[in-house]
């Protein structure tokens, strides 16, 4: 696992310089959940507010993000992607998904369906076999 996530923290840098790992996921989140206040972000990821609050300045001074006022509550700030946040997501994750595709070229079907599903049941936290007892 860890060598999969320095590859991930890898890619992401060589895509974008500027959008490190934690930055491409939160924009992703962002694009999904059309916007969602910093305080969301940082309880769905279990990061501290400070560290969302940084990478959000970087997204902001980058131009690739952007905070609004709520329709429902002018109390609350919401962030969104920008148009250029769109458009560089978009390029990222061009470029993350044929560097994916051409790590597992030559992988037959039944290996990517295994790998798949993998990935699907540790995507969902389901515990693993439990380990025969003594």
């Amino acid at each position: 696992m860890t060598s999969f996530a320095r590859r991930a923290r890898a890619l992401a840098g060589r895509l974008h310089p500027e959008l490190s790992l934690v930055s491409y996921t939160l924009l992703g989140h962002l694009e999904e959940s059309g916007g969602c206040r910093a305080t969301d972000l940082a309880e769905f990821y279990a990061l501290d507010k400070s560290t969302v609050s940084r990478q959000v300045a970087v997204l902001e001074r980058e131009g690739l993000m952007e905070r609004r006022q709520d329709t429902a509550d002018q109390r609350v700030q919401v962030l969104q992607l920008t148009d250029a946040g769109r458009r560089v997501l978009a390029r990222v994750t061009d470029r993350r998904r044929e560097a994916l595709r051409e790590r597992l070229t030559g992988w037959s079907e039944e290996d990517l369906a295994r790998f798949a599903s993998y990935l699907e049941r540790y995507n969902a936290g389901s515990p693993g076999p439990t380990p025969p007892e003594d």
